[in-house]
C-alpha cells in the first residue's frame, strides 16, 4: 500500500512509519519540523527513515491548504495516518493559536484530501485528554466526553466530531485513536520521562505535580504502534445496531470508530520515578507541587474494544520500557554516568 503518515518525524509517527516500511509498504512522510522541541531529535528520526528505499519525507505544514491539495492529488494514497498535531496540554494554555492552526485547520485539510482522492481509510490521533473532567475509571469510548479541561483536549474532541461528519457525508472510513501517555526511546522532550531523566543526570530537582499521586496509563511506543497499524488494516465500518435514540459515542451508523489505545495498567507517578531512579542508579531531588491547570488526576484506558476488534495486546512493562529509554538517552546524548555525565 501507499500510505501517508503525517508527523512522520514526530515520536509516534517515526515508529509507525518504520513499522510500515519494514513490512513493505510505501510511506510518504509529512512533517513541518517545527521547533516546539529540539529539532535535532526530529532530524535524527528522519535520518533513520531516509535509509529505507520505500520512504520519502516532505516538509509541508498541515495548515498549508494549497500544498496539501497538491500532495493528495499527486500521490494517490491508499490510506492515511494523521499523527501531526500541536501536542501538549500545558503549551495549549500559553499558545492557543498553534493548536487551532495545526489541529483544526490542518485536520480539515487532511479530511478534504481523503474525501476528494478516494482514500480507503483515515486513522488519526485523538487523545486521552478528551475525557477531561470525567472521573469514571477506566475511561471508556462509550462514555460522554463533552467536558475537556484544556484547549488541546478540546481540539482532539473536535477532530473526532469533524471525522464523524466526513464519515457520514462522504462514507469516508475514519478511526480515531485516543492515546494514553506514550513513552519510549526518541520520545518527546516535554514529556515527564525525558524531563526527569535530564534533570536527575544533571543534579537538578524535578517538578512532581499532584505530589506524585496521580496515575497514568503509561504505554510503551512500540505497543502503541502495533495497535495503530492493526487498526489501519481494520477499516472502520458502520455499526448496524447503532441506535439513534440511545447513541453510542464510540461507534456510528457511518463508517466511524473510536478506540482507546493504552496499557490498561495505570501506574502512580511516584512508582514511575522510582523505576527511573533504579535504571539510572541515581536518586531524584523532588519538588512536590499541586496538580497543574488543565491536567487530570488519573488516566486509565479501557481498551477492550481494540482488543476485541484487532487483538491488541500491549505487553511492555514500565521496568522494560524505562530501561530501554534510559539506554537510548545515554547513547543519543553520549553520556557516561560512570564519569559524571
Amino acid at each position: 500500500m501507499k500510505i501517508l503518515v503525517t508527523g512522520a518525524a514526530g515520536f509516534i509517527g517515526f515508529y509507525t512509519s518504520k513499522k510500515l516500511l519494514e513490512r513493505g509498504d510505501t510511506v510518504v512522510g509529512l512533517d513541518n519540523f517545527n521547533d516546539y522541541y529540539d529539532v535535532s531529535l526530529k532530524d535524527g528520526r528522519a535520518a533513520i527513515l531516509d535509509d529505507y528505499d520505500n520512504f520519502s519525507m516532505l516538509r509541508i505544514d498541515l495548515a498549508d491548504r494549497a500544498a496539501m491539495e497538491k500532495l493528495f492529488a499527486e500521490e494517490a494514497f491508499d490510506k492515511v495516518i494523521n499523527l501531526a498535531a500541536q501536542a501538549g496540554v500545558r503549551y495549549s494554555i500559553e499558545n492557543p493559536h498553534a493548536y487551532i492552526d495545526s489541529n483544526i485547520v490542518g485536520f480539515v485539510n487532511v479530511l478534504e484530501g481523503c474525501r476528494h482522492n478516494k482514500v480507503k481509510h483515515l486513522v488519526y490521533a485523538s487523545s486521552s485528554s478528551v475525557y477531561g473532567a470525567n472521573t469514571a475509571m477506566p475511561f471508556s469510548i462509550h462514555q460522554n466526553v463533552d467536558h475537556p479541561l484544556s484547549l488541546y483536549g478540546a481540539t482532539k474532541k473536535a477532530n473526532e466530531l469533524m471525522a464523524h461528519t466526513y464519515s457520514n457525508l462522504y462514507q469516508l472510513p475514519t478511526t480515531g485513536l485516543r492515546f494514553f501517555t506514550v513513552y519510549g526511546p526518541y520520545g518527546r522532550p516535554d514529556m515527564a520521562l525525558f524531563l526527569f531523566t535530564k534533570n536527575i543526570i544533571e543534579g537538578k530537582t524535578i517538578d512532581v505535580f499532584n505530589y506524585g499521586k496521580h496515575r497514568r496509563d503509561f504505554t510503551y511506543v512500540e505497543d502503541i504502534v502495533e495497535g495503530v497499524v492493526r487498526t489501519l488494516d481494520h477499516t472502520a465500518e458502520a455499526n448496524e445496531n447503532w441506535d439513534p435514540a440511545n447513541p453510542d459515542p464510540g461507534t456510528s451508523m457511518a463508517p466511524y470508530r473510536i478506540y482507546n489505545i493504552g496499557n490498561q495498567q495505570p501506574v502512580e507517578l511516584m512508582r514511575y520515578i522510582e523505576v527511573l531512579e533504579e535504571c539510572l542508579g541515581m536518586k531524584a531531588e523532588k519538588n512536590l507541587l499541586p496538580l497543574q491547570p488543565g491536567d487530570v488526576p488519573d488516566t486509565y484506558a479501557d481498551a477492550s474494544d481494540l482488543v476485541k476488534d484487532v487483538d491488541y495486546q500491549p505487553n511492555t512493562t514500565i521496568e522494560t520500557g524505562i530501561r530501554n529509554f534510559v539506554d537510548w538517552y545515554l547513547d543519543f546524548y553520549k553520556i557516561d554516568l560512570h564519569q559524571g555525565g
